[in-house]
Order: structure tokens, then sequence, then C-alpha cells
């Protein structure tokens, strides 16, 4: 499940941390030779200063004196605990070490986290980083311990995602940086009242500062952080995601833009909800890469060789909603690998996958020619995802889609956020029909528990790492008696046991061994004629096992 690592020189660790009270002698480290970074394991504590990489996070455990704990969780999650310390702090995140960008231009900056959160005096959970030129330290602060930073007179106040932060200015005079000892601003936003889990809108913040004439420079850090100042506490970052790129999140400091435009082309689609398009010569639709939505951990706008989108790492994505007339379509992507390694990016037309194309170090156009069963939809979800990763990155400039043979369009300006399949049993907004019924893609559930996450091998899902780790969604049945067909696999020897239930009621056990296998599960139950009922897949029999699932399929 471990990601691959992605280039030192982009995403590395954050070395450099404050706390609200003083400077931590760490400030005054140096990046030093960035190949003895220690590569984390998911599971893996450490009770001393470390630093290193980890499923595509930076990590670091730093102290000063006392006893520290970090125990590092997939993906940007971790535990910790500290007691007896002058000085401690524990973090994830994300570092440019070279290539740095102003916020502008790397796109929305958000975190989302859910925390568990004990302190025992002075401490804070927060959004940690800095700028260089000018050169600029930040918090965010969401939670603190008996001391409410940072003791400064609040410049004002500022509404985002749900709450309000104070914002203060404050001056740091020959103090150690990231840059040596220098002089430099200290931005804060802290919030009125305390919370340990939400989304924190990095961009919204940087935006009012700025505002308030408080100069940021380019982004040479993002992380999440939890630190402790002669105190006590343990902490469990239950789950933490870092995006870069894609629109705002907040609904603060934010301009609307057209979020339906329409292609009126004698082609076979219409872009709807999630991006611009245009409408070429020949009557081809044209979404431009940079107004597509970014995901992935380091998905980025770019300005050469074109004005586009990089895809840094396996899963880095962009993607949109497209309305479809008819089942067959030419897609034509321009784009480039980075450098002669060939990049293969794969298309998926509502969660199945189409096809891959595949670039050198040329700009090039590429083509796929498919057949789908998305005639007549609106809002269908189209994705061009990053699978091979290596050395290289690959850029993309613009997705072309056009009508594979003649035929008129409809009108698909109409939002239908309920479409059903065809199929005389069951549907659901996020699935796929076919003649063997309807499956659902384990990555395209909603995740709960500790742990849950996705992964790209041995298939591209979900895996679920603790007991009640779990993935569910809701589904419309129309009669009371189904075959639930689930495809995963065991990490390990040991089996794993995945529970199904509907509606709260449960239904039976998957069981799976170390090699990927479809389980099978038939079931009366009494949801018949009922919408949005509820599905759960559950793990209850975690000992020293994961378990890895690709998709249900439900008939």
């Amino acid at each position: 499940m471990k990601k691959e690592l992605k280039k030192f020189a982009i995403i590395l660790l954050s070395l450099a941390v404050v706390t609200g009270f003083t400077l931590t002698s760490c400030e005054t480290d140096q990046l030093g030779d960035l190949v003895d970074m220690q590569l984390g394991t998911t599971g893996q504590t450490f009770t001393n200063n470390v630093i290193g990489t980890h499923d595509g996070y930076a990590y670091e455990l730093w102290k000063d004196s006392g006893t520290t704990s970090m125990t590092l969780r997939n993906g940007g999650n971790f535990e910790c605990s500290w007691s007896n310390i002058n000085n401690a702090l524990f973090r994830k995140g994300r570092k440019w070490t070279s290539g740095a960008q102003r916020h502008s231009a790397l796109g929305n900056i958000t975190v989302n986290y859910n925390a568990t959160y004990n302190p025992n005096g002075n401490s804070y959970l927060c959004v940690y980083g800095w700028t260089t030129s000018p050169l600029v330290e930040y918090y965010i602060v969401d939670s603190w311990g008996t001391w409410r930073p940072p003791g400064s007179s609040s410049k004002g106040t500022v509404n985002i995602d749900g709450g309000t932060y104070d914002i203060y200015e404050t001056t740091r005079t020959n103090e150690p940086s990231i840059q040596g000892t220098q002089t430099f601003k200290q931005y804060w936003s802290v919030r009125t009242s305390k919370r340990t889990a939400g989304t924190i809108s990095v961009s919204e913040h940087f935006k009012a500062w700025e505002a308030r004439g408080m100069s940021l420079g380019n982004v040479y850090e993002v992380a999440l952080t939890v630190e402790g100042w002669q105190s006590s506490g343990r902490a469990t970052i239950n789950s933490h995601t870092l995006t870069i790129g894609g629109s705002s999140s907040s609904n603060n400091n934010n301009s609307s833009s057209n979020n339906n435009t329409s292609n009126n082309n004698s082609g076979s689609t219409s872009n709807n909800n999630n991006s611009s398009s245009t409408t070429t010569s020949t009557g081809a639709t044209r979404i431009e890469a940079e107004n597509m939505t970014k995901g992935g951990q380091y998905a980025g706008n770019i300005s050469s060789p074109f004005n586009g989108v990089r895809l840094y790492a396996n899963d880095d994505r962009v993607s949109f909603n497209q309305n479809f007339a008819n089942n067959s379509h030419t897609f034509t992507l321009r784009g480039s690998s980075t450098n002669s390694t060939e990049a293969h990016v794969r298309l998926s037309i509502g969660g199945t996958n189409m096809g891959t194309f595949r670039f050198g170090s040329s700009v090039s156009n590429q083509t796929l020619t498919v057949t789908h069963n998305r005639g007549g939809q609106n809002n269908v979800a189209v994705e061009l995802r990053f699978i091979n990763d290596t050395n290289q990155d690959v850029n993309l400039d613009y997705l072309e889609i056009s009508a594979a043979s003649g035929s008129s369009t409809t009108n698909n300006n109409t939002s239908n956020n309920n479409t059903s399949n065809n199929n005389n049993n069951t549907s659901n907004n996020n699935n796929t029909s076919s003649s063997t019924g309807t499956k659902i893609e384990a990555e395209n559930m909603t995740k709960g528990g500790q742990y849950t996450g996705n992964i790209s091998s041995p298939f591209t899902g979900v895996r679920l790492y603790a007991n009640d780790d779990r993935v569910s969604f809701n589904q419309n049945f129309a009669n009371n008696s189904h075959t639930f067909v689930l495809r995963g696999a065991s990490t390990n020897s040991t089996e794993a046991h995945v529970r199904l239930s509907i509606g709260g009621t449960n239904m039976g056990t998957f069981r799976f061994g170390s090699s990927v296998s479809e389980q099978s599960i038939t079931v009366t139950h009494n949801r018949g004629g009922q919408n949005n009922v509820p599905i759960e897949l559950r793990f209850i029999n975690d000992s020293n096992q994961d378990v890895s699932l690709d998709y249900l399929i439900i008939r």
C-alpha cells in the first residue's frame, strides 16, 4: 500500500518548525543530504528525533528533551504522545525545496483532518509553514492547550470554513529561520473557538492576510502539526489529506464562476459542472486541463511547456463532469512526459477504466476511441490519472471529446443527480451498470474509521487497516433479495473478514485470503422499494493483516 515517494526535489519534509512561545532549535538546521531522509513504514514508531518521508508525506518528530513517541499511519495520519518535555513537535505535510511558487499559482490548498487531541498544558494543533521572498512564518491554529497564541492585538477577524479566526501580525527580530538568523514577519489565524476536525482552507487564510496588506511570498511549507511546550499530552491524527490544486472549498472570500457552460455543437457532449470548455472548429468539446478539478497529492498548474497541469505521482489526477448523448467517442489528450521515460495516463468514464494515453518527451496528441454505456446521461465523471510514476512527471494541456460516429446532440444542460441504472434491482448515484449487475468502485464509496485510504495496488481501490475501518454508500432497492459480490484480498496469509450491513442490519461476512478473489453473499432483506438505503462494508478481525477492496457488484 505504500505509495511511491515523489521527487525529493519538489516534495519533502517540513524541517522548519516553530512554537508560539519560542522558536525551536531545529530552525537552524539545514536541509542537508536528502538521500539520508528515512523512508518510513505504516505502523513504525519513533521515540527520538527523526525526519523522513512516508506514504506521500514528509514526517518529523523533533524534541529538545523528555519522552516522546510518534507512530506513522497511512497517508497524512499519525499518533503522538509527549511528557516531561521542554519543546516537542510532530507533523506530516509537504515542503517545496525547489520550484516554490506563489499560492495563486499552486491553486487551492486545503487540509481536511480529524484529530483526537488531548494536551495537558501549552500546545497547538495547527497548519504551519513558511513563505520566501518575503520570508514569512505562518500559523493557522484550530485548537490549543492552556494558552491561546500569540498574545498580541488582533488585526480583525475573518470567517472561514464555518468559524471565526482572529488575524495577527508579529515580528521576530534577529531570530533563527529557514534562512538562518533573520528578521521576519509572523502571520497568524487563530480560531475563536477550538475544534479538532474539519477543513482548513489554507488559501483562504492567505487571501485574508493579503487583503490586510500582509504580503506573502513563494510557498515553502504546509504541514499539519501537533506541538507541545513544557507540557504533556497525546494526539491521534485520525484522517489528514493535504490537497493542492482544484477549486476552493470555502464559501468565504471567493468569487463565483460559471459552472454550467454548455457547448451547442453538433457532437455528442456538453460539459456541465466542474470546468469551462470551448468548441473547436471540428465540433469537438475541448476542456483545458487547468480548468479541471485537481486531485492526488501533488497535481498543480504549470506555465511551461504550455499552460496546463502537471501530475507528479501515481494517482495524481484531473477530472470533470460531462454530459453524453451517445456511447461512442474519441478522446484526444495533448501532453508530454517531462523526460525520456514514457508517461501513462489512464482515462476513466464513470469510474470505469477505458484505456491509457502514452506520452514521450515531445508534446503530442494521443487518441483513444472508446465505447461506454453513458449515452443519455448527465454529470458523468471523466478522470485522467497518472499511473506509472518512476522518475518522470506528465504535463497535460487539454482534452478534446468528439463523437466517434455521426450522431446528434441532446439537451445536456439539465442536471440529474439521481440517474438510475438499467437494472431491475438497484440504482446508485456513483455506480456503473452492466449485464452482471450494479458495480460500485470502492474508491468512490465514503470512507470511515481511523485509517481507511485509497490504494493503487494490487488494484485501484481502498484499504482497510484496522477494526471498524469501513466504506459505505447509499443504494436504491427494487426488491428484497440480492447477491452481493465483493472483490478484494487480505494483505498476507491471515484471512480478512469484511462484514456487510444493509440499513444498519448485519447481513453476513466476506472472507478473503491473500489472493485477489470475488466473494459472494446472497441475502434477503426488507428494503425493497426504498431509496438511499445505507450499505456498509466493515473490517472486523484485524490482527496482523489489512484488507484491500476493489469493487462491489449487486445483482
